[in-house]
């Protein structure tokens, strides 16, 4: 396994106990995510810090604001009256953008779980966990 060894990463400090409320000026959809998403991250996963708050508020915002673009294009639709591509689909595809990474970040994607299981078997010593011998 190259780079560093998953028994040589610093774990994180100043973890997060108690969910915090979603700070006020959030959307409506973005709350709700916040509610959603940081019990399992603080109480099922263990994995939030202090310093992971800013992630987990852009990972929100960007998810709040997807919804409010796809709302407003499902209003509205794809091509401005004018012919053109409407603006908030370029605006839904920069924040679905946004989501992906902070959700990645956060361990929110299946990728992002199985990358961190691997690290975890090879914590254990086995150094390639495919290996089916």
């Amino acid at each position: 396994m190259r780079g560093l060894k998953p028994s040589t990463i610093i774990g994180g400090s100043s973890p997060v106990i108690k969910i915090p409320s979603p700070p006020a000026y959030l959307s409506k959809d973005a709350k709700a995510e916040w509610k959603r998403v940081a019990p399992i991250l603080i109480r099922e996963r263990k994995v939030l810090t202090v310093a992971d708050l800013g992630t987990l508020e852009n990972y929100c915002i960007s998810l709040g604001t997807i919804r409010e673009m796809h709302r407003l294009l499902q209003a509205e639709g794809y091509v401005t009256t004018e012919g053109k591509r409407h603006p908030a689909a370029g605006i839904l595809t920069a924040m679905q953008q946004q989501q992906l990474r902070c959700a990645g970040e956060l361990g929110l994607t299946p990728s992002a779980r199985s990358r961190a299981a691997m690290m975890e078997m090879a914590e254990d010593g086995d150094d390639n966990p495919l290996d089916v011998r």
